[in-house]
């Protein structure tokens, strides 16, 4: 029995994450042919295993749905053309084995760790001393990148450092689950040893340096320390009277290195600022000037010029650019491609962005909307862009602007913004919510081929840093000092025309009108105080569309409310308007929502027997994934008994397959 569970274990490292040696991942590796002793012994070995890394763990442009606006879907600011099952309880179910649950990448990087570090050590790598170090540096930097995507899944996960041999005993033990606090520590001593290997020469922008280093941990160390400070008394957090990894006897011991739960997470909140500002105090803001180039034939570098930070997310080559901290390059020589410009002149692949977000963003005045004189309404898409946060202005698409101004030969472009189509199915035509935006549509038309677009992708930006201080600073102190003031209007100031004062918006901010669109202005089922509400106003309006918005709502445990309360997910102003006279009538009254549920489009609830005719619901296990039940039953004793696992269930997630979360 045994040696059976012995042998799956080893072939489901790759692919459902158990663990086992590494020698299988090197012939993965460009250089696979030169055995272990013989590699990492040059300076250009270390660079081709760090190459692939970038691939395998940093976010790209490689398709629409999961890439620019991938994080963002699925939650108040973007939709699909599907609700999700997570917000429908009891569909979301455990399963046997779970590809999310894999240590795929960080056994590579270990492998690295086991061959290459030695190496170095010992003097035994040939080459730039400076370069050699680097590369090391970059190697703790994606182990770390990694598993802060292992906590956001799953929270307590197992701290791995080296490649584990071929052996059952070993390999149930190192699967103990270490406190999420305890992970989240130990990825910032992963980006404290990438700042100190990468600490000299910077490399070009394509690839990671010290300050990236020092954006990533100051986003890790905001992420923890508002999840203790959110989830604090709930099953969630190590120490608790429900946390699960109670259960087993290596956490008997468990106490919080700072002292208590709010020592732990106020450490955290400050290891965010210090990071934040080494990064925030030399960042360069690219200006936004609120134009959207129309001016038909003009260069593309006349239109990057008449609109910088617009640009920002469509142009070619950002090496230049003083706010991109990395991005990646594509090459449609090379076949290095993706299709973000194509589906910007659409309906954003059916990724449509909801009323809730477009609602979220200020006038020009700095007032939101219910109290700003320069309001126009909705009526109309071109009413709603006017005298708005010029980062709505500018990426809001609106019928009649040319999306190609620079004549082609691409077969799939739009040369002309359409009115918007809710009434198709074609997933790359269809607008979910008919509200589309235009970040990183590029003006040249021979660009729109067949998904083989090669604009560059910002990856990280600095402006990212400004506003992690701010939320940081806000959270472990309970205002805002110096620093988060100055960031703050930093932001503001580099969209030209909008009000810098951003206290005359946490003035006039109505919690109960906010509430009504915007799942951040909750934590734990509770509507917070306007400051706090407008750092994640800021910050849901400024990283629109970069993958940031799930993660944050997750922190901020925005969700709870809806547990009781659904949330009807609507588009734009469709019933009652002159936008409803785009269509045929009689089309449009068979196919969307009935006028009689709202004046605005929902997406969902276009038929009677929706499952969310009463709205998203949420139930409070879906903050973790669950932990795949065959994971558990591999490390058990016996096979099969998944109670004697080291390995336990998230909260509220049962241990047998197809089950539902209960409560």
């Amino acid at each position: 029995m045994k040696t059976r569970i012995y042998l799956q274990a080893a072939l489901l490292a790759l692919a459902s994450g158990a663990f086992t040696s590494c020698n299988d991942y090197l012939e993965k590796e460009p250089l696979s042919q030169a055995t272990p002793d013989k590699y990492f012994t040059m300076e250009s070995h270390l660079q081709a295993y760090a190459n692939g890394r970038y691939t395998d763990v940093l976010p790209s442009f490689w398709n629409w749905s999961y890439a620019t606006y991938g994080e963002d879907i699925n939650t108040d600011n973007m939709v699909g053309l599907v609700y999700d099952d997570i917000y429908v309880p009891g569909k979301w179910k455990t399963s046997m084995s779970d590809g999310n649950y894999s240590f795929t990448n960080i056994n590579t990087i270990n492998y690295f760790f086991d061959n290459a570090l030695p190496k170095y050590e010992a003097g035994e790598v040939v080459g730039d001393e400076t370069n050699i170090r680097h590369y090391i540096g970059e190697m703790y930097f994606f182990r770390a990148y990694a598993y802060f995507i292992m906590l956001q899944r799953y929270g307590d996960f197992p701290i791995i450092k080296t490649c584990l041999p071929d052996n059952l005993e070993i390999l149930s033990e190192a699967s103990r689950r270490y406190p999420q606090n305890e992970v989240a520590r130990f990825i910032l001593e992963d980006l404290d040893n990438a700042i100190e290997y990468m600490s000299g020469k910077n490399m070009d922008k394509t690839r990671v340096n010290a300050d990236v280093a020092y954006l990533i941990k100051s986003r890790v160390a905001l992420y923890e320390g508002t999840w203790l400070k959110n989830f604090a008394g709930t099953a969630f957090v190590p120490g608790s009277q429900d946390w699960p990894g109670k259960s087993k006897s290596y956490n008997a011991d468990f106490s919080y290195p700072a002292g208590s739960i709010e020592a732990e997470a106020n450490w955290f909140l400050q290891q965010a600022m210090d990071a934040a500002k080494v990064v925030a105090d030399n960042a360069t803001l690219v200006h936004n000037t609120g134009i959207v180039p129309q001016t038909e034939g003009a260069t593309q570098a006349q239109l990057e010029a008449e609109n910088p930070w617009l640009a920002m997310f469509a142009t070619l080559n950002l090496e230049s650019n003083p706010e991109v901290m990395l991005w990646r390059q594509y090459d449609r020589g090379l076949g290095i491609v993706h299709n973000i410009n194509v589906y910007a002149q659409v309906g954003n692949c059916g990724c449509g962005s909801t009323r809730g977000l477009v609602d979220s963003f200020v006038c020009t005045d700095g007032l939101p909307i219910y109290a700003s004189s320069e309001y126009m309404g909705d009526t109309e898409i071109h009413l709603v862009r006017q005298n708005r946060d010029p980062r709505l202005f500018v990426f809001l698409k609106e019928p009649g602007q040319m999306n190609v101004l620079i004549p082609g030969n691409g077969s799939h472009a739009t040369p002309v913004e359409q009115y918007p189509a809710i009434l198709t199915s074609t997933e790359s035509q269809v607008y979910s919510t008919g509200y589309a935006l235009r970040k990183g549509n590029y003006y040249e038309q021979s660009m729109c081929g067949n998904c083989d677009n090669y604009t560059a992708c910002p990856v990280f930006r600095s402006v990212e840093a400004l506003l992690n201080y701010i939320e940081a600073s806000y959270e472990r102190n309970g205002n805002l000092d110096g620093n988060a003031q100055e960031y703050w209007r930093r932001i503001r100031e580099r969209h030209e025309g909008l009000d810098t004062d951003f206290q005359k918006t946490i003035n006039a901010t109505d919690m109960n009108i906010e509430a009504q669109g915007d799942w951040g202005a909750y934590t734990a089922g509770a509507i917070i105080d306007p400051v706090r509400y407008n750092i994640r106003r800021e910050r849901r309006c400024e990283l629109i569309a970069e993958n940031f918005r799930w993660m944050d709502l997750k922190r901020w445990r925005a969700f709870d409310q809806m547990k009781t309360t659904g949330y009807h997910i609507e588009g734009f102003h469709i019933w009652n308007t002159p936008m409803q006279y785009w269509y045929d009538q009689e089309t449009l009254r068979a196919t969307i929502s009935s006028p009689e549920l709202s004046e605005y489009l929902r997406p969902f609830e276009a038929k009677d027997d929706s499952e969310v005719k009463d709205g998203l619901k949420w139930t409070m296990a879906h903050y973790l994934r669950p932990i795949p039940i065959y994971q558990m039953m591999l490390t058990s004793s016996d096979g099969t008994n998944v109670n004697d696992s080291p390995i336990y269930q998230n909260p509220y997630w049962p241990t047998e397959p197809n089950m539902a979360a209960t409560n």
